[in-house]
């Protein structure tokens, strides 16, 4: 068992695992740590950390990743979007069965450990209603939201329960994401940056005027590691909530990126599918009063989600 804290990251070798790695390393909230990564698979790690190889749906691997003791969890590894669409049962054996098994193994009613669980504003399902604050009701569309509306729930009751000191925050649409997995839904999101800098053309499966929750990379590890650190004194029965984030329109990013890049010959053509837009198009105002009165913030402007992002 570990002497030291001890800090474990699920999906380290994702595209957020990666970074709030880097960032943990180099805060110093987490000095002197024993930091644990998990994933599939881990290479080029930094020696610092202690490195837990393997599918965290076997226990044995979930034994040696939590190694007695874990006094900070950070989940953000899953089956997502259009993944879990495609494989049902491989996302609700990821995504809400090893998930379960894994909040059961960490709880510890007499030290409760903070959880930070990555959800999503896929919690929020299509049609969307006219503004959505912390009291929408929850309508996921997508196997993958209700997925994460499930382990929100799972996450308040641990946590009520007092087996747990849990904090579920979901996430919006975080750019850029290099090289995108183009069978995600939610990839031209990330591909829209990308072609400015190439100087090459996109056609986008939104209209111009359409307007979709952004939050750049940095933010977002800087929300993950906010929440780690809240005091518990501080956080209610509400343990879910959605980040801040802009509600971005489309034209509006493309007028910000076209100023980064002004002697790009990119050129952005809207050509509206209807389910894809009604999904990631037309998200409306988002009103976020639990995160904001505990200190969670977006990136401030379209100008520096830009900047951030890339």
């Amino acid at each position: 068992m570990n002497a030291r804290r001890h800090v474990v990251v699920t999906g380290a070798a994702g595209f957020v695992g990666r970074r709030l790695l880097s960032a943990i390393l180099e805060d110093p909230a987490f000095a002197d740590t024993t930091i644990t990564a998990n994933d599939l698979a881990l290479v080029d790690t930094d020696p610092r950390i202690r490195k837990v190889p393997g599918d965290f749906r076997d226990p044995a691997v979930r034994a040696q990743m939590i190694d007695g003791k874990v006094d900070v969890l950070f989940h953000v590894a899953g089956v997502l979007g259009g993944a879990a669409e495609a494989d049902p049962a491989l996302a609700r054996a990821v995504n809400v069965d090893a998930t379960l098994a894994l909040l059961e193994d960490i709880k510890d009613p007499s030290d409760p450990p903070r959880l930070v669980f990555a959800s999503s504003i896929a919690v929020f399902g299509t049609p969307f209603p006219p503004t959505i604050d912390d009291d929408t009701r929850l309508n996921p569309s997508m196997i993958y939201g209700a997925q994460k509306a499930m382990i929100e729930i799972a996450v308040e009751q641990a946590s009520a329960r007092g087996w747990v000191d849990g904090v579920a925050v979901r996430l919006p649409g975080i750019v850029v994401k290099p090289a995108a997995d183009r069978n995600m839904k939610s990839a031209f999101l990330n591909r829209i940056f990308e072609v400015f800098p190439e100087g090459t053309d996109l056609t986008v499966p939104v209209s111009a005027d359409g307007t979709t929750w952004l939050l750049s990379v940095p933010a977002c590890i800087d929300a993950l590691l906010h929440a780690a650190s809240i005091d518990p004194a501080r956080l209610g029965a509400r343990r879910a909530f959605t980040l801040p984030a802009q509600n971005v329109r489309f034209s509006d990013l493309i007028v910000a990126l076209r100023a980064r890049f002004p002697t790009s010959g990119t050129t952005i053509t809207f050509d509206p599918e209807p389910a894809l837009e009604a999904q990631f198009g037309r998200q409306p105002p988002l009103s976020t009063a639990i995160a904001d009165a505990l200190g969670f913030v977006h990136d401030g402007d379209v100008a520096t989600l830009v900047a951030r992002a890339l």
